[in-house]
């Protein structure tokens, strides 16, 4: 009888002690964004760095964000030396993947063209070391319909793929 009172007392301590500690509260469901229509630049770059903060998970370095305009194929007005911002971020883009990018980075993409930003991702990309980004991330923020050949280009590099569909 003695160790049904001491047992007895001892399940109603512990009850008591768990209903005393602070409730872990689950974190909040991420927003749901909505991708600008038009070709807003400032829309875009605010929208795309709002899905970036939301695919952060397993980066413990940095984020490297990559944005194009919609008229990025376009050579800027005053350019001297005609290269459009497409090419410009294309050599840097191939740059960065050939130098290879350290573990526990993100590479973040994203643009108005969907379709043009991942040809920039299978250029820069084709002829990558196969563990040239091994650890690292590759966010894509596109169309669905151009997720499944970036993938390939960026998993073939060794990083790990990231898509949010932009709607």
């Amino acid at each position: 009888m003695n160790r049904a009172v001491v047992s007895l007392a001892l399940l109603l301590s512990l009850s008591l002690l768990a209903g005393c500690q602070k409730a872990e509260e689950a974190p909040p469901a991420p927003t749901v964004l909505t991708a600008p229509t038009g070709t807003d630049d400032m829309a875009w770059k605010e929208y795309l760095g709002k899905v970036v903060g939301q695919n952060q998970a397993g980066v413990t370095d940095r984020t490297f964000p990559y944005y194009l305009p919609a008229n990025s194929a376009e050579p800027a007005e005053g350019d001297q030396d005609g290269k459009s911002q497409y090419d410009r971020q294309l050599e840097n883009v191939t740059a960065v993947v050939q130098r290879t990018v350290l573990p526990g980075n993100m590479l973040a993409f994203g643009s108005p063209d969907s379709a043009k930003m991942a040809d920039l991702i299978t250029t820069a990309f084709t002829g990558a070391e196969p563990d040239a980004l091994k650890g690292s991330q590759v966010l894509f923020i596109g169309k669905a319909e151009d997720s499944a050949r970036v993938q390939a280009a960026v998993e073939a590099a060794g990083a790990k793929y990231i898509f949010v569909e932009a709607k």
